[in-house]
């Protein structure tokens, strides 16, 4: 009776999931069939194309200089990934495994920022990127990121705290300098955690609006975030949902691609960071 009650209920469990699953996936799913949908049947209410019409794809990119905003959207990306972890990966190891007086308030002083949005501070910014000259360019985006952020800290030392202190103290035992344990110990066996914020900060980059909407103006320099609001915007006064719905699947599946083949990185590095405070 109580193996016939285990089977129900991992049966119950996976159709719970399955059905979750084919929920979420919809939307996806719909979004593939309109992007190559003929342009007569898209703006009537068919749901399945009488043909896949994948010159969609290619009229995208004749509608709007696609290749150059994701190169633009790639540049940030890396920049910004970069400069995220170099900045913070020392800030992160000096919280977890470096004893010096203070560290606990500052600490707390750093994760007091979070809750800071980006709003109140976004008209200081720009004042002072206007005034460096910066408007129109990529700094304002990827500069900051150079300069470390808190969620970022954050899942890094949760992640540094797993290490094992022992292997960390020997080092210190033999002479060996607070850079070097970083650099031969530390970031070596910290790769799960510093992948998964590499992995966040890519999403984040990919997906911003806000701030390249802000700071860009020129169409050369547009990121694929905006780019693809401006087809939307232009495409919709025609009816052309089927381009919008093809600039959104390569949008898309870039973020899909990753996840996908870091999916377990990814998943190791966060479930990791919650394990010691």
């Amino acid at each position: 009776m109580s193996r016939s009650r285990r089977i129900l209920g991992v049966v119950g469990q996976h159709s719970v999931l399955i059905g979750l699953a084919i929920i979420f996936a919809l939307p996806f799913f719909f979004m593939l069939l309109q992007s190559v949908t003929p342009i007569e049947e898209a703006k009537t209410s068919v749901l399945w194309p009488s043909t896949f019409d994948f010159g969609n794809y290619g009229e995208v990119f004749d509608r709007v200089p696609l290749a150059r905003y994701i190169r633009n959207t790639l540049l940030v990306c890396t920049l910004v990934v970069t400069g995220t972890i170099v900045s913070c990966v020392p800030v992160a190891y000096a919280f977890s495994h470096m004893r010096w007086r203070g560290r606990g308030v500052v600490f707390v002083l750093v994760l007091s920022t979070m809750m800071l949005p980006f709003q109140v501070l976004f008209v200081s910014q720009y004042e002072i990127f206007s005034n460096l000259g910066w408007l129109n360019t990529v700094l304002p985006l990827v500069v900051p990121s150079f300069f470390a952020n808190a969620f970022s800290i954050f899942l890094l030392r949760q992640f540094f705290l797993t290490l094992p202190t022992e292997t960390i103290d020997a080092a210190r035992a033999d002479g060996a300098s607070e850079f070097q344990i970083l650099t031969r110990i530390v970031v070596p066996l910290a790769k799960p955690g510093i992948m998964a914020v590499a992995i966040f900060q890519f999403l984040f980059a990919w997906s911003d609006f806000f701030g390249p909407n802000i700071y860009l103006s020129d169409e050369a320099n547009l990121t694929l975030a905006v780019g693809l609001v401006r087809l939307n915007t232009a495409a919709a006064r025609l009816g052309e949902s089927n381009l919008t719905m093809a600039a959104s699947v390569i949008f898309v599946m870039p973020l899909v691609v990753i996840f996908f083949f870091a999916q377990k990185i990814f998943i190791e590095g966060v479930t990791l960071t919650g394990t010691k405070g």
